[in-house]
């Protein structure tokens, strides 16, 4: 499902005729196209006003709407947990720029400690760490992960500017110094709650999921925004995330 959901996803908008590939140029301007400059000019000022605004729009009604499942969510994580109910990810935002942004804890309060002794299972190439059966997810923190629920407080995020709805996967400080030069065009706009990776059922190729970002990056429009973000609610509530 997932990988046929991403190419209708370009193929709808009609998206699939420039594929972005780190050796090749963007076509008309014979420029390289790891020049962050010119993929971030893809989306003009009026394009950048109305993404703007409609993460605006939806986050904040979602906030709203969403307030007592919050509140129900808090209460879990307090009561089959101990440690705080937040997690904070230090992560690097658009142009290099560092922020923090929060997530409902799902995993044991010393997780990061853990995450060293758990490298030579890591089920994703490049500096990323993705394992399926984590033993450091808590219980609670399995339901929340499965429907992506640990994911809301991002929308504050995206009230305050620091992220969108839509764009690549945020980069964790400690594994942005790992990327090479091309990899880190990715952050050349702002990080996304979701991305197309998402979509693709979160492969465990890297370069793949970098891809996938400079092609939403080159070809970014409303329609996509929106196609994307309907295709990643089905998803989420046919509870297939991981």
């Amino acid at each position: 499902m997932q990988i046929s959901v991403v190419k209708k996803t370009f193929s709808n908008a009609n998206l699939y005729r420039r594929g972005y590939r780190k050796d090749k140029t963007l076509e008309g301007d014979g420029r390289s196209a790891n020049d962050p400059f010119i993929l971030s000019q893809r989306m003009n000022l009026s394009y950048r006003i109305i993404k703007r605004f409609v993460d605006l729009a939806i986050s904040s009604t979602s906030l709203i709407v969403l307030f007592p499942v919050f509140a129900f969510i808090t209460l879990a994580v307090r009561l089959t947990s101990p440690g705080p109910i937040f997690y904070p990810c230090k992560e690097i935002g658009q142009g290099g720029r560092r922020f923090v942004y929060y997530k409902f804890r799902t995993m044991v309060d010393h997780a990061d400690k853990l995450r060293e002794q758990l490298g030579d299972r890591n089920e994703m190439t490049g500096p990323f760490f993705k394992m399926k059966n984590d033993p450091r997810v808590t219980p609670t923190g399995r339901i929340l992960r499965k429907f992506s629920i640990d994911e809301l407080p991002q929308l504050w995020s995206v009230i305050k500017g620091d992220m969108s709805l839509i764009g690549p996967r945020p980069t964790q400080v400690i594994e942005y110094e790992l990327l090479s030069n091309w990899q880190k065009q990715r952050v050349c706009v702002k990080p996304g709650a979701v991305c197309l990776w998402h979509l693709q059922g979160k492969s465990g190729d890297f370069d793949e999921m970098v891809e996938l970002d400079m092609k939403y990056i080159e070809n970014w429009s409303i329609w996509l925004d929106i196609t994307i973000l309907v295709r990643t609610a089905w998803y989420i509530m046919s509870g297939k995330n991981s």
